[in-house]
């Protein structure tokens, strides 16, 4: 059966979409690329068990990806149910509100419109 190597996401500012990825989120930076110029092209974050998120640098500028389009969803990333409300404090303090949420998860875009999911299946958050 396969297992995951890696995702990868394209986004227009690679300094805003680490910001995002490593300082809010908390995942580890484990390789920097550069093109052929010398300039940032992309960096990998680690995700449990050796895969890594990719975070690819676009090479043009325009152009959104609609949810209701054929393609991938969202990214769903694994948190401890423990840390779902200061999780939720730091992404809005950081400019990033949740956009909805359930007994499990929490959904958030990244910094290019990008949805992702931040559960803690199958621990389910008490109901208020």
């Amino acid at each position: 059966m396969p297992r995951l190597h890696h995702l990868a996401v394209v986004v227009r500012d690679l300094v805003r979409a680490e910001r995002f990825y490593v300082e809010v989120l908390g995942m580890p930076v484990v390789r920097r690329w550069s093109d052929d110029a010398g300039a940032p092209r992309s960096v990998w974050v680690g995700l449990e068990g050796g895969a890594f998120l990719a975070i690819e640098r676009a090479a043009v500028a325009e152009g959104a990806r609609r949810d209701e389009a054929p393609g991938w969803h969202c990214v769903a990333l694994a948190i401890a149910r423990e840390e779902r409300d200061a999780l939720r404090a730091r992404l809005s303090a950081a400019g990033h509100p949740i956009e909805r949420a359930s007994a499990y998860t929490l959904y958030v875009r990244d910094p290019d419109g990008n949805l992702v999911g931040l559960s803690h299946w199958p621990n389910a958050v008490e109901a208020p």
